[in-house]
């Protein structure tokens, strides 16, 4: 309900994301026999398993159940996972359960990998492969299934708190899949290397045939590959709950509500950081994320804008980065094989951006917002408005064309709509009183 309530708020920015492919067909060379055979999906696993990747992934499957494919491979690289074990256990249930052949291949670049609990597919899944050079790890206990069992063979104890290569994988019979060469380097070598492998239930998989071109040559040509990705709203939710994408978000999102505060009324930039505070706090949500951090992070942005009024850096600004460096640094709680830790580069790039905007562009953007002839001119002092809105003792005053933030004395409150007049502008802020019954004190600081 969560996700589905931010949907209708976000879906108009939707296409400002970027385009998500959902599904793509590709089709091997062979348009005859290979034809026949019952075609075979692959789904692509990127970034930690949260809930919509792992609803994508049931998803996928039953898809696949229902449109007659022979197998589909999960191509997997991920972190790990920010579900809960109940949850995460379902999904290895539905993959042991499945009606369609599952496989798994860690890839498609060396650097890829499959930490934490979704190593714990490999227990589970038909046929498992890797691209010579990927890792996988960090399983933690071995959950429990009904009917099934996560079976890792003989590198199980390994996998609990360490890494294995493929090599070691192979040699250890984690890797359910027998081969010759040094790994499955592509889709196209799994697809291949799929054909012939019997299932446990009997079922022998056939996923190429041999066909004779037009010189008479015999060539081997694979199934029809289908693959598919998340959607384009399901593809936002899973980018927001990043560890960095969160994090940027919700500090953009603060500063341009921040800077909407300073101004008169609510504009694109208000609309803008709300929706990008709204999508950080989503992604907080489905992180392991420390409260106590995300104390310290709005902390800081008070501390920001308490020095923004004034317009120059004062304690408060070293307060803010203080508290702003603390709650970036213990943001986030470890995964297994993971720690989830902000990059320096992103933390020194955040940092740098967060501290120029309110020590020099937060200023500037304020100044200009409410630029009129009259900043700084102590001729404005004594000039007449009216209130909009009551200021009681602050509000909005609207001195000609103008509107600008005023306080006046707590006692002498303005109603909506009651005269006044600027007796002292501190900052961007005037200080105005009532035309009559003004308090002594700011009587006494009219000009002469």
């Amino acid at each position: 309900m969560r996700r589905l309530a931010i949907t209708f708020l976000v879906a108009p920015l939707a296409g400002l994301v970027g385009l998500s492919l959902f599904s793509a067909v590709v089709a091997a060379d062979g348009d005859t026999a290979a034809s026949e055979l019952a075609p075979v999906d692959v789904f692509e696993v990127s970034g930690l398993l949260d809930d919509v990747m792992v609803e994508a992934i049931e998803d996928a499957i039953t898809t696949s159940e229902q449109n007659g494919s022979q197998a589909i491979i999960l191509q997997l690289n991920t972190g790990g996972a920010v579900v809960s074990d109940e949850r995460m256990t379902r999904l290895l249930q539905r993959v042991a359960d499945a009606e369609v052949a599952v496989g798994l291949w860690v890839g498609p670049s060396r650097d890829a990998h499959t930490y934490g609990r979704p190593a714990q597919l490999f227990g589970v899944a038909d046929v498992t492969a890797m691209v010579a050079g990927t890792r996988i790890g960090h399983t933690g206990a071995l959950l429990a299934l009904d009917g099934a069992e996560v079976d890792l063979g003989a590198g199980a104890e390994q996998l609990r708190n360490g890494t294995m290569s493929f090599t070691q994988a192979r040699t250890s019979g984690v890797l359910r899949l027998d081969i010759t060469d040094e790994g499955v380097p592509t889709v196209r070598s799994m697809v291949l290397a799929l054909d012939g492998v019997e299932l446990d239930d009997g079922t022998v998989l056939d996923t190429v045939v041999q066909e004779l071109n037009d010189a008479g040559e015999s060539r081997n040509v694979s199934t029809l590959v289908r693959f598919s990705q998340l959607g384009l709203v399901d593809e936002l939710f899973h980018t927001v709950a990043s560890p960095p994408i969160a994090f940027l978000f919700f500090v953009i999102g603060c500063c341009l509500l921040i800077f909407e505060l300073f101004t008169a009324g609510v504009g694109i930039a208000g609309f803008i950081g709300a929706v990008l505070v709204i999508l950080g706090s989503y992604g907080f949500a489905e992180l392991p994320t420390r409260q106590g951090a995300i104390a310290l992070l709005v902390a800081a942005m008070v501390a920001f804008a308490v020095d923004v009024q004034v317009g120059i850096p004062r304690l408060w600004t070293g307060v803010g980065t203080t508290l702003f460096v603390l709650g970036a640094w213990f943001l986030y709680e470890p995964l297994p094989g993971n720690d989830l830790r902000l990059s320096w580069f992103t933390l020194a790039v955040v940092i740098i951006g967060v501290l120029l905007t309110f020590i020099v562009g937060m200023p500037s953007m304020v100044r200009t917002r409410f630029a009129t002839p009259t900043i700084g001119r102590e001729w404005m002092i004594g000039s007449v408005g009216i209130a909009v809105g009551a200021i009681d003792p602050e509000g909005v005053a609207q001195i000609g064309e103008s509107k600008w933030r005023a306080r006046t004395n707590r006692a002498t409150p303005l109603a909506p709509a009651a005269e006044l007049r600027v007796v002292a502008i501190d900052g961007v802020t005037l200080e105005v009183e009532p035309i009559e019954g003004a308090a002594r004190d700011y009587r006494e600081r009219r000009a002469k």
